[in-house]
């Protein structure tokens, strides 16, 4: 199931995708925002401090959040493959990693800005664009460490 399909299945909404990845060269983030009308907001970034895996994820959440409520998003959906993500968010799991605390007390200043956030974990293979943007971004070397023009992601039913 792409997120496409998945936007099918889910109820009508906004709808945010993140993600985060880290290895030992880099650090990657990726969001997508999804409009109610099908409209895909991608955003990705390079992180130059240290940070862990489930850092990178909080930095993603943060980082689409705030892209949501800077375009008065007041309902999103935010998903993730980070089981750890969501149910820290949730407070379902307890937040004992001193490095995580930070990250879900700013996760909550941002969700009372808005009207409704719900979280949900959702496998990775549905996850699949947000995931390649935390992964591609690292790969990436670009002159202008603030911008970078939009990345375009066109589809074609039939050959060139």
């Amino acid at each position: 199931m792409h997120i496409d399909e998945l936007e099918q299945v889910e109820k009508p909404g906004w709808k945010l995708f993140v993600d985060g990845a880290a290895n030992m060269n880099s650090i990657g983030i990726g969001v997508v925002l999804i409009s109610e009308t099908g409209h895909h907001y991608p955003v990705t970034a390079q992180l130059h401090f240290y940070c862990t895996n489930n850092m990178a994820d909080y930095e993603a959440c943060i980082l689409g959040l705030r892209l949501a409520v800077d375009m008065g998003v007041q309902e999103v959906l935010v998903l993730g493959d980070s089981d750890l993500l969501v149910h820290q968010i949730q407070g379902e799991w307890e937040t004992r990693d001193l490095k995580l605390i930070l990250y879900r007390q700013c996760l909550q200043v941002l969700c009372q800005r808005s009207q409704s956030i719900e979280f949900r974990n959702i496998p990775r293979i549905h996850n699949e664009v947000a995931d390649a943007l935390a992964i591609l971004v690292p790969m990436l070397h670009h002159t202008d460490k603030a911008y970078m023009d939009p990345l375009q992601i066109q589809v074609h039913d039939q050959h060139a």
